[in-house]
């Protein structure tokens, strides 16, 4: 007997019923499904009586590449019909298809993923000549509302007029030759009995013609190309695991050997419970049918059902939002639904017809953009909130539950088992608080923070250390939402069967990013410390000193730089002080750091991550010169240099001029600040604010005490200065620089701020509250505006005589 060939589209309700009354039609010998072939073993496992949808999730790691991919299924999925409905009838039921972690599959997280892209041209011919705006909406048209007889033929039209368009690349050629290798297996062994195929449709015309199999004969000696599409059998091109020649050599079994991974690669595939949310075009699903709450509907009462159902849905969503909608609005939206059907020549009502009925009744504002269901695409921000909530009503919350005895990764168990040791088993509702000086708590921690860098939800870090350099020893863990915690444990089993290795190699993966520069592996290098995982440690460390030299930002390098010395100077907790390869770290990023802030050039304004970058070479020499292969006399003269370079940027002089000082200059080579706020001031009160911040970030005692000459003597109080300087300048020119000043002054914390202010108070011989003067009605910017304004309409009443009498 022949085969039978069902081309579908994925999560189509029409192509599932064609399948499911396909087989009860043929009772076919053998039921051949496209998906991952390494299941086969475990159809007993898929078939234990889930809540749908759920997903195979397949994962691959090696040395050098990895990935990951699952392949959904939902109640009206063909393929689950075809294996739900071909073990009812007694078929042999198989995955034919290679496994996900196959080269095949390269850059292609889902398995389902729709070829459309790919035959884009032949689709939008369609859609023009059917006046419909998207191939989803051509697709509704020509298959889920139109009488299921000749279907199948509609199938084979559509889909060998659009594979005539395309060219199959690589992977779908090798996808297509291993198909085949089993349908040409099942036929030979099929006996009286057809033998049924069902794959996506873009894959069929291939098949067909790969397979060599037609008419009543049963295998034909030779196989006509599909649309010039398809390749001969076993031509995989440079893809590996190809049998060539005559096909895919067979195992033990008789069937084609399915492929195995390299031996030093971890491979595997786990059920895992999925979303509806997750199969939704408009979250930004690839596959298949978007809004799967309706078709939903569709599979369960049919089209005109499911039309009424979402008319109802919307209402009751829009009117729990307290959007206004009348028992009128309903009818509208109803007349208008059938009215479209009719009108657009659909025997039955479509997704379009009720959305664009609910549209035309429900908004009557202008929208800035096309309504969703026209394109492919994620929901923008920003969106009417009638069409968030048609959206939401199509898409359904259903979540999928795995049957109780669904086999999991070894991961799933260790976590349990470890939250239950720790006493973290309290729920997911439970708060957690943690001294990190105390052993116990410092193993709970990281294992909280292990499940956080995999992605698992449950609970989230409210308090606790941030960065190398923050003195804190104490955590408190929040619970947060966990919707798909399940499914994503399961798929963080890809990492390692432990919780600690799965951290590790996630961490790993995070350093290995091409993206990743040295900021973000100083946010990697933290994480690896909260998470414990000491052999990786060293091995992140070695890569951050190999590649502190390729920034070219001194701001990320900065970060690198506080990220290392705050751990080498301050760690109490985590064991990674004083290490020889944090000290490496801190001496690659300092020498850099540098270089690129004595060839620094810009315009005027303060860069706050530059900054950020010279403090933290100041505290590397303060705090770890033997770490350093630069010395401190050579760092102060690179820093006077920059401050006397005119080309420099002038908040980088400022702090240049600091950390000159920090440093603790010689005697006599050091210039007075005073002097030095002088000679900035006469470039402008911009200038000044700019250049004051520069010097606040790395020596603010230079304002709140005496300074002087490189010599030690005293002379005058830098706020002296400043409030001399800043009282002689126009209104103008005061008011244009006050945004720059308040600036330079924010890096003083309140305390410093009402020593400032006691100062200014001294100066005038006012007696009075310094807290006070910090604390305005109004913004002092504003006021310093609304002064000079009264002062100006004051000057033009006095020009006109209109003043107030003396």
């Amino acid at each position: 007997m022949p085969a039978v060939f069902l081309g579908v589209r994925h999560h189509s309700p029409a192509c599932a019923r064609l399948v499911e009354r396909t087989i009860e039609e043929l009772r076919p010998s053998h039921v051949l499904v496209e998906g991952p072939v390494e299941m086969n073993a475990r159809l007993d496992e898929l078939l234990l009586g889930h809540e749908l949808p759920v997903a195979v999730f397949s994962h691959y790691r090696d040395g050098h590449r990895a990935a990951t991919s699952w392949a959904p299924l939902c109640d009206y999925s063909p393929e689950w019909v075809a294996l739900r409905a071909g073990r009812a009838a007694g078929a042999e039921v198989r995955f034919i298809d290679l496994p996900a972690w196959h080269p095949a599959f390269a850059e292609r997280a889902n398995r389902y993923a729709d070829a459309e892209v790919r035959y884009a041209e032949a689709t939008e011919r369609l859609c023009r000549h059917f006046a419909v705006d998207s191939s989803d909406a051509l697709w509704d048209r020509l298959f889920e509302v139109e009488p299921d007889g000749g279907l199948a033929a509609r199938l084979d039209a559509y889909f060998a007029l659009v594979r005539g368009d395309a060219e199959a690349d690589a992977g779908d050629r090798a996808r297509e030759a291993y198909m085949a290798a089993w349908v040409r297996t099942a036929v030979a062994a099929a006996g009286e009995r057809p033998v049924l195929v069902v794959t996506g449709g873009f894959h069929q015309p291939a098949l067909r013609a790969l397979a060599g199999v037609c008419g009543t004969d049963g295998i034909v000696d030779s196989a006509a190309q599909a649309g010039g599409a398809a390749a001969p059998v076993g031509a995989v091109g440079e893809l590996p695991f190809g049998a060539g020649g005559d096909g895919w050599a067979l195992g033990a079994d008789g069937w084609p050997q399915v492929p195995a991974p390299p031996e030093e690669a971890r491979a595997g595939s786990f059920l895992v419970p999925y979303s509806f949310r997750q199969l939704d075009a408009f979250a930004g699903y690839q596959s298949g049918m978007p809004s799967p709450g309706y078709y939903q509907r569709v599979w369960e009462a049919g089209p005109e059902a499911a039309a009424d159902g979402l008319l109802r849905t919307v209402v009751q969503r829009l009117r729990a939002r307290k959007f206004p909608v009348s028992t009128a609005d309903l009818i509208a939206a109803r007349s208008l639904a059938q009215g479209l059907t009719a009108l657009r020549g659909h025997p039955r009502p479509a997704r379009i017809d009720v959305l664009d009925g609910l549209a035309g009744a429900l908004i009557t504002d202008d929208l800035d953009r096309p309504v969703p269901w026209t394109s492919r695409g994620t929901l923008s921000t920003g969106s009417h909130p009638a069409v968030v909530e048609m959206v939401a009503a199509c898409s359904g919350d259903r979540t999928g539950r795995l049957h109780p005895a669904t086999p999991a990764p070894p991961l799933v168990h260790d976590v349990a088992a470890q939250l239950a040791r720790l006493g973290l088993d309290g729920g997911h509702g439970s708060s957690y608080r943690f001294d990190l000086t105390d052993a116990t708590d410092l193993e709970r921690s990281r294992v909280l923070h292990r499940l956080r860098v995999l992605g698992i939800p449950g609970h989230g870090r409210t308090a606790g250390p941030e960065h190398g350099i923050d003195p804190v020893f104490t955590e408190r863990w929040e619970p947060r939402p966990s919707p798909g915690r399940e499914a994503a444990l399961v798929e963080a089993g890809a990492y390692g069967a432990g919780l600690a290795e799965a951290a590790a190699a996630a961490l790993t993966e995070r350093t290995h990013d091409a993206e990743a520069g040295a900021d973000a592996l100083a946010v990697v290098l933290f994480d690896t410390v909260l998470c414990g995982v000491g052999a990786l440690s060293e091995q992140l460390l070695v890569e951050l000193a190999a590649r502190v030299g390729e920034l070219k930002a001194p701001g990320p390098l900065g970060d690198v730089l506080a990220t290392a010395l705050g751990l080498w100077r301050h760690d109490r907790v985590y064991g990674v002080a004083r290490g020889p390869l944090l000290g490496a770290v801190i001496d690659g990023a300092t020498g850099r750091l540098l270089w690129l802030l004595e060839g620094a050039r810009g315009a005027s304004g303060v860069d706050f991550p530059r900054l950020r970058a010279v403090v933290a070479v100041r505290d590397a020499v303060l705090h770890a010169p033997g770490s350093l292969a630069t010395s401190r006399r050579t760092v102060a003269g690179i820093a006077q240099r920059t401050s006397r370079d005119p080309d420099a940027p002038i908040d980088l002089r400022g702090a240049a001029f600091g950390l000159h000082r920090a440093l603790g200059a010689a005697p006599g080579t050091s210039a007075d600040p005073a002097e030095a706020v002088r000679t900035v001031a006469a470039a402008g009160p911009d200038a000044l604010g700019d250049w004051l911040a520069g010097l606040f970030a790395l020596a603010r005692d230079e304002v709140t005490g005496a300074v002087g000459g490189g010599d030690g003597g005293a002379t005058e109080s830098l706020v002296d200065v400043l409030d001399s300087l800043i009282c002689a300048l126009p209104d103008g020119d005061f008011l244009s620089g006050l945004p720059a000043l308040r600036q330079a002054f924010a890096f003083f914390p309140p305390r410093e701020r009402e020593r400032i202010a006691g100062r200014l108070l001294e100066r005038r011989w006012v007696r009075g509250s310094a807290r006070g003067l910090l604390r305005t009605t109004a913004d002092p910017l504003l006021i310093a505006r609304a002064g000079a304004l009264e002062e100006n309409v004051s000057r033009v009443l006095s020009r006109y005589g209109l003043g107030a009498a003396s």
